[in-house]
């Protein structure tokens, strides 16, 4: 049996050998958008694709012909959209849930396979490595005991995909706010929390929060 893991992070990179190893069956990896396609997929003819970490959109062609398994990093039907992890820091959740969930027409409104518990606590490189952990179990999971979906149930709460300008931080007036915005930011990809001056742009990372002050590293680039 082959399976197609859909992830365009590091922290994946080794995810096709490490389920090869705890299920037995073939997995192929793919991190670019241009190769989840109808008529790539066709080539290797996956019992399943899971998306762990995909920021962009999956074509309908995809979802309607090969089961579709997307990893949503908050309780579901709570969180629905982009950026779940810096909306829910944010809001000052330090512990959520991932939704495994079957990809449909609409965003993040599938039916649900499982959910399993995620800390939010540390920098967003070391959560995202840490649901990549989860992520990696609940797969083995999926595979072996073949779940089946359940509808969605609660009240729904969309969560609006953040913008490089919203790690702005110079309107925080508290220190845990501060710290959090800069931890949640902290990761491949991702544009770090800054600050601006007339002349210089400082972006932040790897804080520390601790005695009534804000540790972390700073680089300051010039403007303009």
């Amino acid at each position: 049996m082959i399976y197609v893991i859909a992830a365009h992070c590091s922290w994946y990179n080794d995810y096709a050998d490490r389920l090869h190893e705890r299920t037995g069956h073939q997995f192929v990896l793919i991190s670019e958008k241009h190769e989840l396609t109808r008529m790539h997929l066709d080539t290797i003819q996956p019992r399943c694709i899971f998306l762990p970490h995909w920021s962009h959109k999956v074509p309908d062609e995809v979802y309607e012909s090969f089961e579709c398994v997307i990893f949503h990093m908050t309780d579901l039907p709570f969180g629905r959209g982009g950026s779940p992890l810096q909306n829910l820091i944010a809001r000052g959740v330090y512990e959520t849930r991932i939704s495994a969930l079957k990809c449909t027409a609409e965003v993040d409104a599938g039916p649900v396979y499982l959910k399993r518990p995620l800390s939010l606590y540390g920098t967003a490189e070391e959560i995202y490595m840490r649901a990549a952990r989860v992520v990696e179990g609940m797969i083995v999971e999926l595979i072996k005991n073949e779940a089946l979906p359940v509808e969605q149930e609660g009240d729904v709460v969309h969560f609006a995909r953040r913008k490089p300008e919203d790690g702005d931080i110079s309107e925080l007036s508290e220190l845990t706010e501060v710290f959090d915005y800069i931890r949640m930011l902290d990761a491949e990809g991702y544009p770090n929390a800054f600050l601006e001056t007339e002349h210089f742009r400082l972006e932040f990372k790897r804080p520390s929060l601790k005695h009534g002050k804000v540790v972390a590293d700073v680089t300051f680039t010039r403007k303009g």
